[in-house]
């Protein structure tokens, strides 16, 4: 199968940058700016439940360089939440061997369930990464597994602006505030779990939580 040009063109850059710095193995390189699970499932191309059934390591056939090789995971795709647009059936995904180069590690001995997002090169192929909505399905809390449903699409036109200090004040009635690291040190914390940003009726946005009320109150925020 031949290289699609974005798989050539985004590591044929890393594999010059590190070459011409002399390295002779990956460095650390990989960095994702901090993402509410929406953000990750509204920027991504395809959004999928699958279990990993197997794994291999494949490489363009026109370079023996090893930063080119990616990891080719065999999917069974159990369920599409985004992208039915794109593809009908997956049943592989690839990610970079080296993690430096934002590859990712998945279980394929024990057919793990994970969430995959990604994005679709033009020959077909699904590309997943660090930076992308990748989890263990058990990891997910309910709320997420719900708002995959049709909560966090519709909240694709809401922006979520992450505080990192106070004050952190909204600028725009289209925006929610994400306070988990200033509340639990942690972007893994209760908004991420619990929380969708939506659109509501009158154009502006907020967060919703589908169950009951959290322990703790976000910073000027009020749940609808």
């Amino acid at each position: 199968m031949a290289m699609s040009r974005e798989w050539s063109a985004c590591l044929g850059l890393w594999v010059l940058l590190l070459l011409g710095a002399g390295l002779e193995e990956a460095v650390e390189g990989c960095s994702c700016h901090p993402a509410h699970p929406q953000q990750l499932f509204c920027s991504a191309e395809i959004v999928i439940r699958a279990k990993i059934s197997g794994e291999k390591i494949v490489s363009p056939s026109n370079s023996s360089s090893p930063y080119m090789k990616m990891i080719q995971y065999e999917i069974k795709m159990i369920k599409m939440f985004k992208g039915f647009d794109k593809a009908k059936d997956i049943q592989y995904v690839y990610t970079p061997v080296f993690s430096s180069l934002c590859g990712v590690k998945l279980d394929s001995n024990n057919k793990a369930g994970y969430l995959l997002s990604g994005s679709m090169w033009s020959d077909g192929r699904i590309s997943i990464g660090q930076c992308d909505l990748v989890e263990s399905w058990d990891n997910l809390s309910l709320s997420q597994k719900k708002n995959l449903n049709y909560r966090y699409q519709m909240g694709c036109e809401c922006r979520i602006n992450t505080c990192y200090t106070v004050p952190c004040a909204s600028t725009g009635d289209n925006e929610c505030l994400w306070t988990d690291w200033l509340l639990d040190n942690s972007l893994n914390g209760e908004q991420a779990r619990q929380y969708a940003c939506i659109r509501r009726s009158d154009t502006t946005c907020s967060w919703y939580r589908g169950g009951p009320p959290p322990e703790k109150d976000f910073l000027d925020i009020t749940d609808p």
